[in-house]
């Protein structure tokens, strides 16, 4: 029986008939198929009741619009790889909430308000979002990205909050580059050189500020000696400053050895008689750390008027390393005197008042309670303000200190109280040493007194 054309639908099929064959689907039966096979379930794929064939497949083109909309299915949780993506179109999307009206009781909370691109993108997803209810997630979704959840309770910020936010940003990464930018200008001059070691000089004072509370010693330590006291030890520093001045000693020489002398009284008492051999061993330990050419234990003896022998130097010399535990390495201020300095572009006069100044603070027993870093700063602040007669402290010396004017007051007006009175006591050691040429007469420089009146 000839079937003519797709029109003839009420076909009269015999008992043999099989089932039709098309090519790629199988409708009703194959030749030679089990009889076991299940039947097809109507999946609700068929246009009409009465059509024999399977429906044609056609692929509906979609608008951008519609895309867009299919990329949220199922409210995606904001993960970092999707915000990183939303940043690239941040320009049309903060257009785009500008015009829009935020008119929903739903919050979002941000993976990081302070990023200035992505904030616009996440405000035009949410909106989205919100208004699409027609898409519904089912099942578990598993995401390989790690997501931020969405609470309910942080207010979604407003476009001029964002805006705000983006502004500040802005402002601190240009400040923290001017800040860097400042830090570098100090080794500029000393690039060439080998020497200054540039590379590592900034963590090489990094490591001074972490260390330097491991040589400082307690305020009130001197409470702890049943034989010594304050006036003591001011006369010995003093006399030890002469020493060193006569021996033609380095700078470092002198600060390591009343830190060592400090340290060791911290930790054992020493009766009147021992305080002068204490002193003369830290020197000796000193110049071993720090000179090229030693003085010799006879020297010393010689300095002190032979009042202790060889045996008892060396004595006391293996007392004060095993006290301290063979630990000479120690920032002193006169390290970070230096360094802060430079950051200062000092002249001579300058580094030479900051000289004079921080050693007649070696000899004040109440300067102990500032940290080596403070005194080295608060010198060359007191310094400046002397020379140029009104305070001056730059944004270059701040940053390499990490200490304000305002921090500075305190210490840099007891200096300004020894500077007055040196002189006129007995203990004139310091300020005999700077009113020489060598020292450039920073002894007879005025002190800055207007740093004493606490209006300022």
């Amino acid at each position: 029986m000839d079937i003519g054309g797709e029109k003839q639908h009420d076909v009269m099929k015999s008992e043999n008939f099989q089932g039709f064959r098309m090519v790629g689907v199988k409708y009703g039966r194959e030749i030679g198929s089990s009889d076991n096979r299940r039947a097809l379930r109507d999946i609700n794929n068929l246009v009409g009741s009465n059509v024999p064939y399977p429906p044609k497949i056609i692929k509906k083109v979609m608008t951008e619009d519609e895309k867009n909309k299919q990329s949220f299915v199922g409210r995606r949780p904001i993960t970092r790889r999707f915000a990183a993506s939303l940043a690239q179109n941040s320009q049309d999307c903060l257009q785009v909430v500008k015009k829009s009206e935020l008119n929903t009781q739903q919050h979002f909370s941000f993976l990081d308000l302070t990023l200035a691109k992505p904030i616009g993108c996440l405000v035009q997803a949410r909106n989205q979002l919100v208004q699409d209810t027609s898409f519904a997630c089912t099942g578990d979704a598993i995401y390989e990205e790690e997501h931020v959840a969405f609470p309910i309770d942080e207010p979604l910020p407003m476009v001029e909050d964002t805006e705000e936010m983006i502004d500040c940003g802005m402002k601190e990464v240009e400040m923290e580059d001017v800040e860097a930018k400042l830090l570098e200008e100090i080794d500029i001059c000393d690039s060439d050189n080998t020497l200054a070691v540039v590379k590592y000089v900034n963590d090489i004072y990094s490591f001074y500020r972490e260390t330097e509370e491991l040589g400082c010693v307690p305020p009130n330590y001197m409470s702890n000696q049943f034989d010594i006291n304050e006036r003591m030890r001011a006369i010995l520093i003093d006399w030890l400053i002469e020493v060193h001045y006569k021996f033609e000693l380095v700078e470092e020489t002198l600060f390591l050895t009343v830190n060592l002398i400090d340290r060791f009284l911290a930790r054992q008492s020493v009766p009147r008689k021992k305080l002068q051999l204490v002193g003369v061993t830290a020197m000796l330990l000193a110049c071993k750390y720090e000179e090229v050419m030693v003085p010799v234990v006879e020297d010393l003896i010689v300095i002190s008027d032979r009042a202790y022998t060889r045996d008892e130097v060396l004595q006391m010399e293996s007392s004060i390393v095993n006290t301290l535990q063979f630990n000479m390495s120690v920032p002193t201020p006169y390290m970070f005197m230096r360094r802060f300095l430079k950051a200062a572009q000092s002249d001579r006069q300058i580094e030479l008042l900051s000289s004079y100044i921080i050693e007649l603070c070696l000899v004040e027993y109440e300067m102990l309670k500032f940290r080596p870093s403070m005194l080295a700063a608060a010198a060359v602040y007191t310094a400046q303000c002397s020379l140029k007669g009104f305070k001056h402290w730059t944004r270059t010396s701040e940053l390499c200190t990490k200490y304000s004017e305002v921090q500075l007051l305190d210490c840099s007006r007891m200096m300004v109280d020894f500077h007055q009175k040196s002189g006129k006591g007995k203990l004139t050691g310091v300020h005999k040493k700077y009113s020489t040429f060598k020292f450039g007469c920073a002894a007879k420089s005025e002190p800055a007194l207007f740093l004493l009146d606490t209006r300022n």
